[in-house]
C-alpha cells in the first residue's frame, strides 16, 4: 500500500514561510475553508441559523473574526467561512448539518492557497500588487483583487496583518511575485 501524506499547495511537507527584510510570508494550510450560499427567499432563515452556531455573516467588503467560525463577504448573500483545520476538516458537512436548506454550502479548503503576510507597513507592498489602497483600509476589510493576473481575495486582520487566498493553481506563482515585491523593497 502506498505511504500518502498531505502535501501543502506549494507541494511541501511543510508551509512555506519566507522572512524578507520586514515582510513575513507564511503558507497555512491549517485552515478549513467553505463558502456558504443563502438560497432564494432564506437569506432571514440563514441568518437565525448562523446566529444559533455562532458563525458570522459580515457585511459586505468585510471579515469577522470568531470561535471557531470566522468570515468574509465575497458576494451578496454569500461569505467564505473558516475554522481550525484540525477540529473541523469536515468544514463544509458541518455547516450543512447545522445550516439546512438556508444555504447551499461548497467545500473550498483544497481549491485555495492562504499566505499570512505581516510587516509593521504593509502598504508599499500592496501599492505594488494591487489596486486595494491598503493604508486605507480598516481592519476587518475584505475584498476580491487581482495580483498579477490572478484573482485573490484579501483580508486585511490587523494594521500589519493581511491574509491572501488565491487559487491552489496559481500557489507558486502567486509566492514568487509576493517574494520578489517583498525584495523590491529593501
Amino acid at each position: 500500500m502506498a505511504n500518502l501524506k498531505p502535501l501543502t499547495a506549494l507541494g511541501h511537507d511543510a508551509p512555506e514561510v519566507l522572512s524578507i527584510g520586514a515582510v513575513r510570508i507564511s503558507e497555512r494550510f491549517d485552515v478549513a475553508l467553505a463558502s456558504v450560499a443563502a438560497r432564494r427567499g432564506k437569506a432571514g432563515d440563514l441568518a437565525s441559523a448562523a446566529q444559533g452556531i455562532g458563525l458570522p455573516l459580515p457585511a459586505p467588503a468585510t471579515h469577522q473574526a470568531g470561535d471557531p467560525w470566522s468570515a468574509f463577504w465575497v458576494a451578496p448573500e454569500m461569505w467564505f467561512v473558516e475554522a481550525p483545520f484540525a477540529s473541523h476538516e469536515d468544514i463544509a458537512a458541518r455547516l450543512k448539518a447545522a445550516l439546512g436548506d438556508t444555504t447551499s454550502v461548497t467545500e473550498q479548503t483544497d481549491a485555495w492557497v492562504r499566505f499570512d503576510i505581516a510587516a509593521p507597513d504593509l502598504a508599499p507592498l500592496f501599492e505594488r500588487l494591487s489596486n486595494l489602497d491598503l493604508a486605507r483600509a480598516p481592519v476587518g476589510f475584505a475584498s476580491r483583487t487581482v495580483i498579477e493576473h490572478v484573482g485573490t481575495y484579501l483580508v486585511k486582520r490587523a494594521a500589519g496583518e493581511v491574509v491572501l487566498y488565491g487559487p491552489r493553481s496559481s500557489a507558486a506563482s502567486l509566492l514568487h511575485v509576493l517574494e520578489v515585491t517583498a525584495k523590491s523593497l529593501l
